[in-house]
Order: structure tokens, then sequence, then C-alpha cells
């Protein structure tokens, strides 16, 4: 997952261009993008929209559905589910539990429609309640279905009281730094993708390109995007470049020729066994990137 772009649920319109934008992953929206009064014919625009996407190629499919506190989440996935989408993402997850709760509400609802038992994965916001950014650690080893980590600062900021989440520069401040690095680090530990929240200035391509950058080069495999726009900027910034890749290979074959030693020369240069793990890792991304024709 490099691109994951959000769409609002209670729009055919929207939902077509999103599906349209080249991400690979369209993220339906039934939370923030949808009004308290329109959420019932939300589900119903986006289930009838998945199901008629699924008979053709395209995107992957999550359906960010409203937090377990508000007790629309049940609703939500009555209406979902049987649309099959690939995922659901869960905003305001305050640890491994409320994953493994999400989990035990879907093996019923699978069950009741016929699909595999975990056939639909989780991907948890993770750091939008203070209480969900202490408990990063939880969620290595919570559920077979999680699929990646993510962040957020906009619902944090409100749950802290922080009146933004950025400085004068526009850089994170330092609160919301340590959430984005502890997203990293739990994805690491809990061994699944860590996925880069939203830049919300849509207009500023720099420094949505900058910050792009910068996510993948501190471990992040993909960005989450807010406008069909940015998706090709991600895609990009989470692409590896083929020399990235030359070199990966070249590396990975070293050590292979070698018998996996613990270290190996290239051209003068010496690499051990946590370059090879970077170099396995990176080759995974790029053939990730590498969409089935």
């Amino acid at each position: 997952m490099r691109s994951l772009l959000f769409v609002p649920g209670d729009s055919e319109r929207k939902l077509e261009k999103g599906f349209g934008a080249g991400a690979d992953v369209v993220i339906v929206d039934l939370e923030d993008s949808v009004a308290g009064t329109n959420k019932v014919a939300a589900r119903a625009t986006a289930a009838g929209f998945i199901s008629n996407r699924r008979r053709r190629a395209g995107p992957a499919v999550y359906v960010r559905v409203n937090d377990l506190s508000t007790g629309l989440t049940d609703d939500d996935l009555a209406a979902l589910v049987p649309a099959k989408p690939d995922g659901i993402m869960l905003p305001k997850s305050n640890s491994g539990q409320d994953v493994q709760q999400l989990a035990a509400k879907l093996r019923v609802h699978e069950a009741e429609n016929g699909l595999p038992d975990g056939a639909t994965r989780i991907l948890p916001i993770i750091t939008e309640t203070a209480s969900g950014v202490l408990a990063a650690a939880s969620y290595t080893g919570a559920s077979a279905r999680l699929a990646g980590l993510t962040w957020g600062a906009e619902d944090l900021s409100a749950a802290i009281g922080a009146r933004t989440a950025r400085d004068e520069n526009g850089r994170n401040t330092d609160v919301f730094r340590l959430a984005r690095s502890m997203t990293i680090l739990a994805a690491g530990a809990a061994e699944v993708a860590a996925i880069d929240t939203v830049f919300p200035d849509f207009r500023d391509m720099a420094a949505f390109e900058q910050e792009c950058r910068e996510a993948e080069r501190d471990g992040f495999t993909g960005k989450m995007a807010i406008h069909p726009a940015q998706v090709p900027v991600i895609n990009a910034a989470f692409t590896p470049s083929d020399q990235a890749v030359e070199r990966a290979q070249a590396i990975v074959d070293a050590f292979a020729a070698a018998g996996n030693p613990g270290v190996v020369g290239i051209d003068g240069k010496m690499y051990d066994r946590p370059h090879q793990r970077l170099a396995e890792r990176l080759l995974a991304r790029a053939k990730a990137a590498v969409r089935p024709a």
C-alpha cells in the first residue's frame, strides 16, 4: 500500500473519480466526511458502489467506519461487509483490544455473508486519542487481520487541546512528531506496514512532496491522500527507483552467493545483516508496487 485515497461514501460522483485516481487503496469514508444526518444514505450508496466495482479490476477497497464509541459501527459493518471490501479502517483505535473487538464483529458478519473467516483486513488509526498513542505497543499480535498501522493528527489535537498540530513552518510539533514516531515503531514491532497520515493542504504540492520523501526515508511504506492530485506524488515517492532496486538485488544476491554469511563486500563496501534485511524489504516494496496487467 503506497497511496490510500479517502473518498466520501455518500457521493457517487466522488467515488467514481476516486476509483480512477490511480491509488493502491480507496478508503470509502463513512466517518468524518459524512454528516450525521446522512449516515444511513451513505451506507447504501457506498455498499452499492463497492458491489458494482467488485466486477471490475481496480484498487483495493477499505471502508472507514465510525469508531467503536459511537454506537454506529455495527450498522456500518452490517451494510458494508456484504459488499466484500478488502478491509476496514478503524478510527480512534485506543489499543490492540479495539482491533480484537472489531475482528470479532467481522467474524460474525463474514459468517453471515458466506465469506471466509479473516477475509476482511483491519487498518487502525492509532493516535487519534491520547490513550491510543500511549498504547501503541499493544498491536503486536493483536490480530492476524492487521494490515498495517496509521496515525492521525486532527482528532488528537482536539483530544489534548492543541490549537494546531503544525508550527509556523508547517512542521509537526513535538507531540505530533511523537505520535508519528510511535506509529513507525509500533508497525515495526507488529511487522506490518506503517502508513503516514494525510497532508491537509493539497494545494501546497512542494511541501507535500517533501513530506512524502521524509516519510519514505523514515520507514513509512505509504501515505494517505485527501485529494486525487496527491496520489501520483505518493506513488512516485514510495516506489523504489530502478537504481535502488538494482543495488538491493545486488546485496541480496551477494549474501546468497556467499552462503549467507554475516558480512559481504560489494565494490569495496561492507554490508552486514541489517543491510540484507533492508534490501529484502525494498525489493518486496518494489514488487508490490507493480500492479498486475
